[in-house]
């Protein structure tokens, strides 16, 4: 490759894997480092970066995401048969040696350019985070990953394969652009400056933060400590407001469910934003049907 260097080929989640990404940073990560994942904050992305913490654990969805990546991979590989599809390895930028990039398979053709595929997989309920297939309308943080990895190797264009809810296949093209580049580039180096400088991000109120603080105080000596009367009345009008929440979320709930009666599902302007739901033999309960994001 022209712009990329092969490190090797390391199972992900390996020991050899996470040595190669020590000192840089891959594709699954920059999304932490802006701010944009859903699973891993900045603060705890920083602690990982600097040894304090473990490497996050692969979680259920995580292994079924591997085990199925082949099936979807090939069920692209079918539908276009002018690409020829090979696996790959950990590569970084030969510009940027501190941007590593582990796509999931590397295109080429005789009549079409070099691309990239990446398989994903996601829960039905989280559907409406996808636009129609076809388009480019993929979740922020996914758009992030297919983004570095085309600035890795110097390539214009990356295809997404999806399976949402174990049935619902859908594709989906994002093409390079250099703005976007240019922030993620500027971005990471700057993270990686602050873990090399020992200058901590900011607490903010993502699970994956508070995850993170529990794991850097694992022990509980039985001793008291005095704490900054700020961070107390924080955590004291936290509390005081959760509970005012809930109990105003108890009564709206039983309000809608009353004005529902029968229905299973309750509308407003013709969209669906609540539903009743039924498990075995208990009496309805309700949950929120997630809303559709209004275009940008």
């Amino acid at each position: 490759m022209r712009h990329a260097q092969r490190l090797g080929n390391y199972a992900i989640g390996s020991a050899e894997w996470h040595a190669a990404r020590a000192e840089g940073l891959g594709g699954s990560e920059i999304a932490a480092v802006l701010g944009l994942s859903p699973w891993a904050s900045r603060f705890a992305l920083w602690h990982r970066k600097s040894g304090l913490i473990e490497e996050q654990l692969e979680t259920p969805a995580m292994s079924w995401g591997k085990r199925l990546e082949d099936p979807i991979a090939q069920k692209w590989a079918d539908d276009h048969p002018e690409f020829r599809m090979r696996k790959t390895g950990t590569w970084r930028s030969k510009a940027r040696e501190w941007q590593i990039g582990n796509p999931d398979r590397l295109l080429a053709g005789s009549r079409v350019d070099s691309a990239i595929l990446e398989v994903k997989t996601a829960h039905g309920m989280d559907a409406h985070e996808w636009g129609e297939s076809g388009t480019d309308q993929i979740p922020v943080y996914y758009r992030c990953q297919g983004m570095w990895y085309l600035d890795v190797f110097g390539m214009t264009t990356c295809h997404f394969a999806v399976l949402i809810g174990g049935s619902d296949y859908r594709e989906y093209t994002i093409t390079f652009d250099m703005d976007e580049a240019w922030v993620m580039r500027e971005a990471a180096e700057e993270f990686l400056a602050s873990v090399r400088d020992g200058q901590r991000p900011d607490i903010d109120e993502s699970n994956s933060t508070y995850q993170t603080v529990r794991q850097l105080h694992p022990d509980i000596d039985g001793t008291d400590k005095e704490i900054d009367a700020g961070v107390a009345a924080q955590y004291l009008a936290a509390c005081t407001a959760e509970r005012s929440a809930k109990n105003w979320k108890r009564r709206a709930s039983s309000e809608l469910l009353d004005a529902m009666g029968t229905a299973k599902y309750a509308v407003i302007d013709g969209e669906r934003f609540a539903m009743r739901t039924a498990v075995g033999d208990n009496t309805p309960h309700l949950r929120p049907v997630p809303r559709k994001k209004a275009a940008a």
